[in-house]
């Protein structure tokens, strides 16, 4: 492995963190909403959510860059499926909060979850550190997919 540019490594982390921050911040008062909504069994308090992204964010953008610092000719498309990732990821707080599109919002968790899985799939073939640490991102997007599933189902 390439000796780490500590700076890239900030500029992804903390883009990867931005993107989250300006959806969220795109979303409108989620707080709110968020408390008036019929959820389902095992739903996390609303604080939960910003702790658990911020966590998720940063592995992105750790791993982010540990694929785009590589030399593999694999690095392209798996960017790619990185950032298709991200901008389904950035759409889906403005669908659910602002628009308060549940079953846009139910299926674009799933579609988010097919491409945390394509995602991990392209990282680990260029570094098995870089999927790997996109696990719990994974598991996350499962449970987001069923608490959007049965919070549209409840609505």
């Amino acid at each position: 492995m390439n000796k780490i540019n500590r700076t890239d490594l900030l500029i992804f982390i903390v883009s990867t963190e931005l993107a989250g921050a300006v959806s969220a911040l795109l979303s409108g008062g989620f707080v709110s909403y968020y408390y008036e909504l019929v959820k389902p069994p095992f739903s996390p308090p609303g604080w939960v959510f910003p702790i658990v992204w911020a966590v998720l964010y940063a592995l992105m953008g750790i791993s982010a860059y540990m694929v785009y610092s590589s030399e593999s000719s694999l690095r392209k498309p798996a960017m790619g499926i990185y950032i298709a990732q991200l901008a389904v990821n950035f759409s889906w707080s403005i669908i659910f909060f602002r628009f308060k599109l549940l079953n846009v919002a139910a299926v674009t968790t799933v579609i988010l979850t097919v491409f945390v899985t394509a995602m991990i799939y392209c990282f680990s073939r260029i570094r098995k550190a870089a999927g790997f640490i996109n696990i719990p991102y994974l598991l996350w997007s499962i449970f987001a997919s069923y608490l959007a599933i049965g919070t549209a189902m409840l609505n």
